[in-house]
C-alpha cells in the first residue's frame, strides 16, 4: 500500500514537470522542458547613437517556445544598460527570469547570447558621460552616423563563460554552469526598470507570429533579428505620442479633482448656515418666510407715511376749527316754533 502511494506521488510529480506553468503577469514563467538551442545569426548595424543591443531569446507563449528577435533599441536614460533575461533551472522546472534596465549588468545565467553578452556583463560598449561608446570588436554599428567607437578584443575571453555554446538555459541537465559573482548579485539589488513600451510591442509581435514558434519552425526561426531605423522609431513615437500626451494632459483633471477638495472644505465652512436653520425651524414656512421678510422690511420703510399722517393732523384740526363755524351758522338760523313761526 505504501509503495503504491509513493508511485502515485512520483507519477503526479512527473505530470506536473511536463505541464508548463505560465504567469501572464510577466513575473513568473516555468516550463517542464528546456528551450531550444540558440540560433546563429548576424547582428544588424546600430542605427543611431545611444541605442543598445538587446539579444534574441526564446520566450514561452500559447503554442510553446517562440523566438523573440534581437534588436537595437534606444536607451531609456543616460547610463542605462540592459541585462537580458534567461531560463534557469529550479526544482525540476525551467523558470524564466525577465530582463531589466539598470546602471550595471546583473546576472543572466552565464548564457552566451553573443555580441557583447558572452555570459558575464556586457563588453559591447560603455558610457562616457552622456555618450555611449561602442566596441566595434564585438558589435556592428553604422559608421556614417556613429563616430564614438573603440576596439577592445581582450575583454572577450575574460567575460565568456561557455565559448561556442548554444545552450539557452542555466543549470539543470546540460545547462550552463555559472554561479553569480558578487558584482552581479549587487547589480540585482539596484534600482531597475522594466522593458520599455517599444520592447513590449516587439515581444507581442513575436508572440503573435505563427512562424516564430519552435513547434512550427523546428527551432530555426526565419526572423532572427528585427531591424528598425531611427526614422521608423521616431515615427512610431510620434504615432504613440498623442496618447501619451493625452495621458499627461489628463493629469490636470486629477489635479482638478484635488483642487475640488476646497469645495468640500467650503461645505464644511458652510455648516454654520445649516446651523442657523435649526434656529429658524420654528418660524420656517417655505412660502411665508420667503415673502414675509421683504414685507417686514417694507413695513419698516413706510414709517415716513405714518409721519406724514401725523403731519396731516392739522387737517383734522382744521375740521375741528371748522365745526364752530357750522355751529354758528346753525345758530344764526331763525328758529321756528312748532307752528312755523319765528321765536
Amino acid at each position: 500500500m505504501r509503495l503504491f502511494r509513493h508511485a502515485r506521488l512520483l507519477l503526479l510529480a512527473l505530470v506536473v514537470s511536463l505541464v508548463p506553468a505560465v504567469s501572464h503577469a510577466g513575473v513568473f514563467i516555468s516550463v517542464g522542458f528546456a528551450p531550444p538551442p540558440m540560433p546563429v545569426y548576424v547582428q544588424p548595424p546600430c542605427p543611431d547613437p545611444g541605442w543598445m543591443w538587446t539579444p534574441g531569446y526564446w520566450d514561452y507563449g500559447p503554442d510553446g517556445y517562440y523566438w523573440v528577435p534581437g534588436e537595437w533599441v534606444p536607451a531609456p536614460y543616460v547610463g542605462a544598460l540592459w541585462t537580458p533575461g534567461y531560463w534557469g533551472w529550479s526544482t525540476g522546472l525551467y523558470v524564466w527570469h525577465p530582463g531589466y534596465w539598470g546602471r550595471h549588468i546583473g546576472y543572466y545565467g552565464g548564457v552566451n547570447y553573443g555580441f557583447g553578452y558572452f555570459g558575464i556583463g556586457f563588453v559591447g560598449g560603455e558610457w562616457h558621460g552622456h555618450d555611449f561608446a561602442y566596441n566595434t570588436a564585438v558589435v556592428n554599428v553604422n559608421r556614417t552616423v556613429i563616430h564614438n567607437v573603440y576596439v577592445n578584443r581582450t575583454v572577450i575571453d575574460r567575460y565568456t563563460v561557455a565559448r561556442d555554446s548554444h545552450v539557452a538555459y542555466s543549470g539543470g541537465p546540460g545547462g550552463i554552469r555559472h554561479e553569480p559573482s558578487p558584482g552581479e548579485l549587487a547589480a540585482e539589488h539596484e534600482q531597475h526598470m522594466e522593458r520599455t513600451s517599444f520592447q513590449t510591442q516587439h515581444v507581442d509581435a513575436a508572440m503573435h507570429d505563427h512562424n516564430a514558434y519552435a513547434r512550427y519552425n523546428g527551432g530555426h526561426p526565419q526572423n532572427l533579428v528585427a531591424q528598425h531605423s531611427a526614422s521608423e522609431y521616431r515615427a512610431e513615437q510620434q504615432h504613440a505620442a498623442p496618447q501619451q500626451h493625452y495621458e499627461q494632459r489628463a493629469q490636470p483633471q486629477q489635479h482638478y479633482e484635488q483642487r475640488a477638495q476646497p469645495q468640500q472644505h467650503f461645505e464644511e465652512h458652510a455648516q454654520p448656515q445649516q446651523h442657523v436653520e435649526p434656529h429658524a425651524q420654528p418660524q420656517y414656512h417655505p412660502q411665508e418666510q420667503y415673502h414675509a421678510q421683504p414685507q417686514q422690511h417694507y413695513e419698516q420703510r413706510p414709517q415716513p407715511q405714518q409721519h406724514y399722517e401725523q403731519r396731516a393732523q392739522p387737517q383734522q384740526h382744521y375740521e375741528q376749527r371748522a365745526q364752530p363755524q357750522r355751529e354758528q351758522h346753525q345758530e344764526s338760523r331763525p328758529q321756528h316754533d312748532d307752528h312755523g313761526g319765528h321765536r
